[in-house]
């Protein structure tokens, strides 16, 4: 059975739209990808499983090969609605069971009555918030997280975690959970680091994942900093003689955090892949090291409290 720490990158699939999904999933299975990771508010997880159906049915591929995540939607936190978000994603993806579940954000919605045996989502509802009017700040982590430990137990879910959780959620849920969170899946380039999130998961045996480890070129708004053009990365990726992409994912594996990087071009995907492989050839010194670390800013480009105002809520302080 594979093991997350068996492959340092995962191909995400964030804003892959369905219609490049068949070509992404494949290209990136024949150039050596193993981890996929999903998400039900990517409406995509249908295409998705379509794919890899398909890529299942080839003589060099089994399930066993591959680690497929996915995530649990805001809708479905509810003790009694965990098993149903669960179900809905398994029979998207056409598959027995997941490799790792995780909070997608450890903030409750109302519930959104689905169809769990119709493939896709008619619309995006289970990703809207209404400003934060639907934000249900009755439902507890813990309540959340025993039901996924049933999962776990049942045997639909191989492994459990958490997504965009700071340090104070994670401290509070270790406190009452049976089994601890494997994974926390956070927002980590190099200008937001959160050095002290890496440390505490760190210490407390939980391994830290970088999603947008590039700082989200294809998301970010007008304005906003471009890690892509940082003087101080196009100047390490010209020693290296590598592309700016390529330094960042080194510089998180070699901070010992694993990487989900978003590509649909199979040029990109693959370099991605030869960085994540870890070349003995491309290692940053100490020095180039403590120059990123230098670029820290503490800069957001997933920022929930502006999509959730109504509530006065942020996940982040």
């Amino acid at each position: 059975m594979m093991m997350l720490k068996d492959y340092p990158i995962g191909l995400g699939t964030y804003q892959i739209s369905p219609d490049h999904v068949p070509a992404a999933i494949s290209s990136a299975i024949k150039l050596g990808y193993r981890r996929i990771d999903c998400a039900p508010v990517y409406f995509n997880e249908d295409k998705i499983g379509d794919i890899l159906q398909q890529e299942l049915e080839k003589d060099d591929l089994e399930r066993k090969d591959l680690f497929v995540v996915s995530k649990l939607a805001s809708p479905f936190h509810r003790k009694e609605h965990v098993k149903i978000g669960l179900q809905k994603t398994l029979y998207d993806l056409r598959l027995d069971y997941l490799d790792l579940l995780l909070i997608h954000w450890p903030t409750a919605f109302t519930f959104v009555p689905i169809k769990v045996n119709q493939r896709g989502y008619p619309d995006e509802e289970i990703d809207e918030s209404d400003g934060g009017k639907r934000i249900d700040p009755t439902v507890s982590i813990h309540e959340t997280w025993k039901a996924m430990e049933d999962l776990v137990e049942e045997g639909r879910v191989r492994s459990i975690g958490v997504s965009n959780f700071p340090v104070s959620l994670l401290h509070e849920l270790m406190t009452q959970c049976k089994i601890p969170p494997a994974v926390n899946q956070v927002e980590l380039h190099p200008y937001l680091q959160q050095p002290k999130l890496l440390e505490y998961c760190t210490k407390r045996g939980i391994h830290l994942q970088a999603y947008s480890p590039l700082g989200t070129p294809g998301y970010k708004e007008d304005g906003e900093p471009d890690v892509m053009k940082d003087p101080v990365l196009v100047e390490i990726a010209k020693k290296h003689e590598i592309k700016v992409a390529q330094v960042c994912l080194v510089w998180a594996l070699q901070r010992g955090t694993s990487v989900v990087a978003k590509s649909a071009s199979p040029q990109r995907q693959e370099e991605n892949l030869a960085m994540a492989i870890r070349d003995p050839k491309i290692v940053l010194t100490e020095e180039e090291m403590d120059q990123i670390s230098a670029l820290d800013r503490g800069y957001r480009f997933f920022r929930p409290e502006d999509w959730w105002g109504s509530m006065g809520m942020a996940v982040f302080d």
